[in-house]
């Protein structure tokens, strides 16, 4: 017999009137929503049915409305200490075995990110656009080695003498690069 899984459950009423802990989920059995709670606010966060859209944008949810305060918050709550950002110059996309950058820093890296930046037009891109959809041979979105010594923070990408692709812009379909039109950039947090 198959495993089922029950959650807290109550009427519009009864979920206004519960603070559930942080990460706990309780489902509206008249709205038939869940609500989303984090330890503090009563009723928590009701979340939308596909079906219903949001009342206050019409259906339509614009990331860029929600103010800079929100995500300082929500950041400062999940990142226990703050992260430096650092980010390398543009490198060209070379044909080699590997690409070794190497950062001023002695700190490990918590998150990296890898992109390769439009030189010359090309797969629906404009000068400057940077990508993060792209691959080597038949490896996607490849994450690079990092490491620490005296000379700082490697970061090296695994090349192998490969050719690069990017998702099409318009089409999202495999599409080989130039490697002549591209750079790659790296960017860390420390």
């Amino acid at each position: 017999m198959a495993r089922v899984l029950q959650i807290r459950r109550g009427t519009t009423s009864q979920n206004d009137n519960f603070t559930g802990l942080v990460g706990e989920i309780t489902f509206d059995t008249e709205a038939k929503t869940i609500r989303v709670h984090d330890g503090q606010t009563l009723g928590g966060f009701p979340l939308a049915r596909n079906d219903q859209g949001s009342s206050s944008t019409g259906g339509n949810f614009d990331i860029t409305s929600v103010p800079d305060e929100t995500w300082q918050e929500i950041f400062s709550q999940f990142s226990p200490t703050s992260l430096t950002m650092l980010e390398s110059t543009l490198v060209p996309v070379p044909d080699a075995t590997a690409l070794d950058y190497i950062f001023d820093c002695q700190t490990p890296a918590k998150i990296i990110q890898t992109f390769l930046v439009c030189q010359t037009p090309q797969a629906g891109y404009s000068i400057g656009d940077k990508v993060s959809a792209f691959g080597i041979d038949d490896r996607t979105n490849p994450a690079p080695n990092t490491f620490i010594d005296q000379s700082g923070l490697h970061v090296r990408l695994m090349i192998g003498n490969k050719p690069f692709w990017v998702s099409h812009k318009d089409t999202g379909n495999t599409t080989v690069i130039t490697n002549e039109n591209w750079c790659i950039l790296f960017r860390v947090y420390c």
